[in-house]
């Protein structure tokens, strides 16, 4: 059985640990009233805040820009503000009806939690926010809805290796190594660009 999270980091290469801070994840844990896998912390205290593959980005809760705490709860208040029951809304549109859900609530212990997000529009979304029976569920930016029965480890394996994870015709693979970006701490910064280590691709 493949170790999604080690494959991954593998992809990735060696790890940065910038702002690797376990106080900065138990506030973030108990601001949000969950606890996040342990696959995303690791990848996310081991890269972000960082763009992957020119597509893909990931915030980090210890740092004042690119914060991941005020991206979730500003996500998640902008995703609450829409009202489903007054949209009609095609069956392929409405996680509601595609998934089983019997109301969308997001930011609750019940309810899509967004954890990623792409320049192409596209949000992820955790489900079942521990490490029990997790499951990623993505908007693709358009009002398609796609769910994914794995962890975040294994959806970010299969999106860098170049699968469908948003949905159909939606893969953004690259060849070669993963493009990594680390994104500015302050206003004079710039984005610096490495790559991971050559993968055969």
């Amino acid at each position: 059985m493949t170790d999604y999270l080690a494959a991954t980091m593998a992809m990735l290469g060696p790890t940065q640990n910038r702002y690797a801070d376990p106080t900065a994840r138990d506030r973030l844990h108990a601001q949000l009233g969950i606890r996040l896998p342990t696959d995303y912390q690791a990848l996310v205290d081991a890269y972000a805040p960082v763009h992957l593959n020119g597509h893909l980005y990931l915030h980090h809760p210890a740092t004042e820009r690119w914060n991941l705490d005020r991206w979730i709860t500003d996500t998640v208040r902008a995703w609450s503000d829409v009202p489903w029951d007054e949209h009609d809304l095609d069956a392929d549109e409405d996680p509601r009806a595609l998934f089983g859900l019997t109301e969308l609530s997001f930011g609750t212990g019940s309810g899509p939690w967004p954890i990623a997000g792409t320049d192409r529009g596209e949000t992820i979304f955790l489900m079942a926010a521990d490490d029990t029976a997790p499951w990623i569920l993505v908007e693709d930016g358009e009002g398609g809805w796609a769910r994914y029965d794995m962890s975040f480890a294994e959806w970010l394996y299969r999106c860098l290796i170049g699968e469908d994870m948003a949905g159909p015709g939606t893969s953004a693979f690259r060849p070669g190594p993963v493009e990594l970006r680390r994104l500015p701490m302050t206003a004079d910064e710039r984005p610096e660009p490495w790559s991971g280590p050559d993968r055969g691709m």
